[in-house]
């Protein structure tokens, strides 16, 4: 947030970058050999198609949802004065293991090529019901060009809970990982559960997403909600952090206050954008994916990737929407006097099951180029990062038969923290990171 430490410290910037974006290190996924199985080559999603009429950029308009400040403040009125990241950072109670302390099968999730240059395993009591899926990353590098919030440096990490495996009241929640990463040899975290407030703030609902993309912009963390709803987006106010009062598995009003289905800490909703054409649908709105924040556009923008299946040719969408200007609007879209928010830029791609998606244009470059994270066909395995502009496209290959699935095993979003210059990912075991010019090495 521009306004939160912008002129803070930067003497701790060279010691750190240092460390952050070190020597990669010798983990066990680098020098794991593509199996027999996983040899094969995806197909070449090719040059970027613009989207330019209205018809093909129509679908991608939002309207603008905000939860009305009296809701807001009901809420916080019954449960107490909202705290803010650093709060929940001081109450860390887990820490995520460096990548020598990980279990080899944890470690061989991570990509085989460009290897990570710091990756880290979660607690375990995160890792071993596998009921949570870690699916998002951003950091306090999106939410703030300095690359810290307040006092810290900060990643926050989405992980879904199975829609099938579990207590059926659990099923399908989301949840943020507040990871203090001002010591990249300590990594410490506490979760917090994203909630809606319902029935003008007398009570919330747990959000029952996905969340495979998740951008923090300033004070505002913007998630996708599942497939098939007409909303697309839900915002977050990370002023707006509630402490809940109650350990019960339930969520919301219980006897004696308040609770998250054992979760300290509660985010209520403050807004959402939903797509004007209705639910996302193949001649329709697209379902969104992963999302990503891109500081080289002026103002900053949001880009964002259509969910499509691995396995199908349905041609996904990559577009974006600039962020508000407005100083009453702190990490909100730009929209005009209706609350609507329209596509600045839009493409189509032959890359299908994307999971990952960032945009960045090199100093000099004539155009951006677009990161996609893809799933592999059969949706096992490691998969596949492709560089994509209008001109062509070019994968990470590996291994004697230039198999193009070298990147981490369901992975998660990506994100660029531009301070240190580093990529943030995630496996479904793993979080790690690689700088960009490493990861563009491999693609040159």
């Amino acid at each position: 947030m521009k306004h939160r430490g912008r002129h803070r410290r930067r003497r701790r910037g060279a010691a750190l970058r240092a460390v952050l974006t070190g020597t990669a290190l010798a983990l066990t996924a680098a020098a794991t050999l593509i199996s027999a199985s996983q040899a094969e080559v995806g197909e070449d999603p090719g040059a970027l198609k613009p989207l330019v009429s209205p018809a093909d950029t129509g679908p991608l308009r939002l309207q603008e949802h905000l939860v009305p400040a009296r809701t807001l403040d009901r809420l916080a009125a019954a449960m107490g004065r909202p705290v803010g990241v650093d709060d929940v950072l001081d109450s860390a109670d887990r820490d995520l293991r460096e990548a020598a302390d990980c279990p080899s099968g944890d470690r061989a999730s991570l990509p085989v090529a460009p290897a990570a240059a710091r990756a880290y395993c979660w607690d375990p009591a995160d890792s071993a019901a596998d009921t949570w899926r870690p699916v998002s990353v951003t950091t306090s590098g999106d939410a703030d060009d300095d690359g810290v919030w307040g006092t810290h440096r900060v990643i926050l990490a989405g992980s879904a809970h199975s829609t099938t495996a579990g207590r059926p009241a659990e099923r399908g929640l989301a949840r943020v990982a507040f990871v203090d990463a001002d010591d990249p040899a300590h990594l410490a975290y506490r979760w917090a559960l994203l909630v809606v407030p319902v029935d003008g703030g007398r009570d919330y609902r747990g959000l029952t997403s996905g969340i495979s993309g998740m951008v923090w912009y300033e004070n505002k963390l913007l998630v996708t909600t599942t497939s098939g709803s007409a909303d697309a987006l839900y915002v977050y106010d990370l002023d707006r952090i509630q402490r809940t009062t109650v350990d019960a598995p339930a969520i919301g009003r219980v006897p004696g206050g308040w609770s998250a289905d054992g979760h300290r800490y509660v985010l209520p909703a403050v807004g959402s954008y939903r797509f004007t054409a209705g639910r996302c649908a193949p001649a329709g709105p697209p379902c969104p994916g992963a999302l990503a924040l891109d500081r080289g556009t002026a103002p900053d923008s949001l880009v964002a990737a259509e969910w499509t299946a691995p396995d199908g040719d349905r041609r996904a969408r990559l577009w974006r929407y600039a962020f508000s200007t407005d100083p009453a609007r702190p990490g909100l879209l730009a929209t005009d006097g209706r609350g609507r928010a329209d596509a600045v830029e839009a493409y189509r791609t032959r890359a299908a099951g994307i999971r990952g998606v960032l945009s960045y244009r090199k100093p000099g470059a004539d155009r951006a180029s677009w990161y996609v994270g893809r799933l592999p066909g059969s949706q096992d395995g490691h998969g596949g990062l492709w560089r994509q502009d209008t001109a062509g496209a070019r994968a990470v290959r590996c291994g004697a038969d230039a198999s193009d699935r070298c990147w981490a095993r369901d992975a998660g979003s990506l994100s660029y923290w531009q301070a240190t210059g580093e990529v943030w990912s995630l496996s479904d075991r793993m979080l790690f990171a690689l700088p960009l010019a490493g990861l563009d090495g491999a693609l040159d």
